[in-house]
């Protein structure tokens, strides 16, 4: 399996839908919103985007599988997926405010191989292969080399479903506001990610997120010279919703939301 050229086919792909997707933030109309919960929209544009990155997929890795946001497609491998969101943050991308991306990652038997975040706002085409390094628009990316929280800037979300968790969450948000340069919230997980592997944010942490939110940026922040971890410090990251990607501050981050997170 030839990682670069399968990443290289992933970004042109990302840059095609990329292109319907702003064509259609144009001339959005949001009598055409869906919800899939409370306040958790989706679009047309959400699942035809879906539909072309499948097809596009499929031509490039025909045994691999899909777990998409949307589920346009039921197909799903034993050993190799992709894992996709179309639109990273469609309230954003609705109220035409950046940042929104599209989201690849390639899992085969549990390892992340393949990572692309496509932020389409500014045009910045993040991807990463295993061992390959990091790279943003043809040029290589790095981590922050910041060694502290208290020089940081922090990228968080807010979940949907706080899951009776909304006292814990603001008690982590109020130590990290506290102890660092302060705390941004973008509203798409994959630009977050992206943003630490270019050493934008020293870190990034969310919980109650989808494997698609964050299954394209983990390894971006991985092969720029990043740690991801879940909640308790593990590599349960893809699927538990928990995630904190750090620079080289990760210890420190991990130790405050330790302190609150029971």
């Amino acid at each position: 399996m030839n990682l670069e050229a399968i990443c290289k086919q992933v970004t042109a792909l990302t840059k095609q839908v990329g292109t319907f997707i702003l064509q259609e933030a144009a001339a959005f109309d949001m009598s055409k919103l869906e919800y899939k919960g409370t306040n958790n929209l989706v679009s047309y544009v959400d699942k035809e985007a879906e539909k072309a990155i499948i097809k596009g997929l499929s031509g490039i890795l025909p045994e691999a599988g899909f777990i998409g946001e949307e589920g346009t497609s039921e197909f799903r491998s034993e050993t190799t997926n992709w894992i996709i969101d179309p639109l990273d943050g469609t309230t954003n991308f609705i109220h035409k405010l950046p940042p929104f991306a599209i989201s690849i990652g390639l899992l085969h038997k549990g390892e992340l191989l393949v990572g692309v975040v496509h932020e389409l706002n500014l045009d910045e085409c993040f991807y990463a292969w295993k061992g390959g390094g990091a790279f943003c628009n043809g040029k290589p990316i790095k981590v922050s080399p910041a060694t502290k929280l208290a020089d940081s800037l922090i990228a968080t979300g807010f979940p949907y479903d706080t899951s009776g968790k909304m006292e814990t969450y603001i008690s982590i948000l109020k130590e990290f506001m506290h102890r660092s340069h302060g705390v941004r919230r973008l509203g798409s997980a994959a630009t977050d990610l992206a943003y630490v592997a270019c050493g934008r944010f020293e870190s990034f942490y969310e919980f109650n997120l989808n494997a698609w939110d964050v299954a394209g940026g983990i390894l971006l922040v991985q092969e720029a010279g990043g740690k991801v971890t879940d909640f308790a410090g593990g590599e349960d990251y893809i699927f538990s919703g928990r995630v904190i990607a750090s620079g080289h501050i990760g210890q420190e981050m991990l130790d405050v939301i330790k302190l609150h997170w029971k």
